[in-house]
């Protein structure tokens, strides 16, 4: 060896000595130094997970102490590196770089060339460059909002299809609807809705009645306040307060539910034992929904009445017999029946929408809190709409 090896290193030493995974020689390692502070590293046998820490403990304070100018690591006796090895040369690499020295390897051979490169060792260690993410532009962001409208427009087509046909399913074979999931969902919908809807039809009918009769009484009409509670409960307000109603309680829950269901894959399995899924899970929430909505819109319109008769008994000086005498006369059945259709309409939409939204929910929790949001505000903004054009068929036709 060299006469100017350090005084540490001066000979041949084992610093390691195991038997590696691959059968080859123990790891040995020799130190000389070439020139002023030129270092060589002679490896000898193999460095793996065995011996990698080892051997980068050993050689960690010799270098730090010297600081030399550059290091060269002779792997032409290695017999083979894996990846804690490449691992070990990288940290070697970077006490040298990190005294502003330089780093060579020599003599690989193409094994050990190939591991190198496989683990990419020349990128080893160096700072990860993080590249500002640019915000898409106006029109990339508007054609990616027409292709998911495009999308959604699509879906929405198809599920038309698949309700209608499964409704005629249902129609000419009755005993295929699941009559006990249908009960179930008559009682969520309408008659647990039953107390919040009646408080509310009540409060609301209250409060038209009072606000009407500051006007009427100047003209002393205080009897067409009946009248007037009467009218816009039955035709207008009763159906469009109750689909609102169970456009927040029902239809969001048939969101989450399916929602629920899907994200937990439950919807293919049914699909994957042979049930459909729309005649399964929508069906029976569609058809309760229609039955009990028209039947809370009754309930919310009596008791309108009802909240309109006591302003008129403790605040008109009206009589009970006079005012339900009016209300009576007011009303027609053609008034009555028109708020049952609207109503039966504004529940097939809820239903719909409701199910609608859950089956389009993609990913876990959140999209299933998305989906609940976006079906309660679509079922308010098409009940209102839905609301507008009855009232224009009504003046056109009327």
């Amino acid at each position: 060896m060299p006469s100017n090896m350090w005084e540490s290193a001066y000979k041949s030493m084992v610093f390691i000595d195991m038997e590696n995974s691959q059968g080859t020689h123990p790891v040995k390692y020799e130190i000389s130094e070439n020139g002023e502070r030129d270092i060589t590293l002679h490896i000898l046998g193999s460095i793996n997970s065995s011996n990698a820490a080892s051997l980068v403990m050993e050689l960690r304070p010799i270098l730090q102490d010297r600081l030399p100018s550059s290091l060269t690591v002779d792997l032409g006796d290695a017999a083979y590196l894996d990846d804690y090895g490449v691992l070990a040369l990288s940290e070697l690499r970077e006490i040298i770089t990190h005294g502003r020295g330089g780093f060579h390897l020599e003599n690989a051979n193409e094994k050990v060339k190939d591991i190198l490169s496989i683990l990419d060792f020349d990128s080893l260690g160096e700072p990860v460059t993080l590249l500002k993410k640019r915000p898409p532009g106006i029109f990339i962001r508007l054609g990616d909002a027409t292709l998911e409208t495009l999308k959604d427009v699509k879906y929405l087509v198809s599920f038309i299809g698949s309700v209608f046909l499964s409704l005629i399913h249902v129609c000419l074979h009755p005993k295929s609807l699941r009559a006990e999931d249908t009960i179930q969902c008559m009682q969520r919908t309408g008659v647990d809705a039953l107390p919040i809807v009646s408080l509310i039809s009540f409060l609301l009918g209250l409060i038209m009645a009072f606000m009407s009769s500051v006007q009427l009484q100047q003209f002393g009409a205080n009897i067409y306040v009946a009248s007037l509670v009467s009218l816009a409960m039955t035709r207008e307000l009763g159906p469009m307060m109750t689909a609102i109603i169970v456009a927040g309680r029902s239809g969001s829950s048939f969101a989450a539910e399916i929602g629920t269901m899907k994200i937990s894959e439950e919807v293919d399995a049914l699909f994957t034992m042979g049930f459909d899924p729309t005649r399964f899970l929508v069906v029976p929430k569609i058809i309760a929904s229609v039955v009990v909505v028209p039947l809370l819109t009754l309930f919310s319109d009596v008791f309108a009445i009802l909240g309109g008769l006591v302003v008129g008994i403790f605040m008109l000086d009206l009589t009970t017999s006079a005012y339900m005498t009016q209300t009576i006369k007011t009303l027609s059945l053609f008034d009555v029946s028109l708020g049952f259709i609207k109503s039966a309409v504004f529940a097939l939409l809820i239903a719909w929408i409701g199910c609608l939204r859950g089956f389009r929910v993609r990913g876990g929790a959140e999209s299933v809190g998305r989906a609940t949001t976006s079906a309660v505000v679509s079922s308010v903004f098409l009940i209102i709409v839905t609301d507008s054009i009855f009232s224009i068929i009504l003046r056109y036709w009327g």
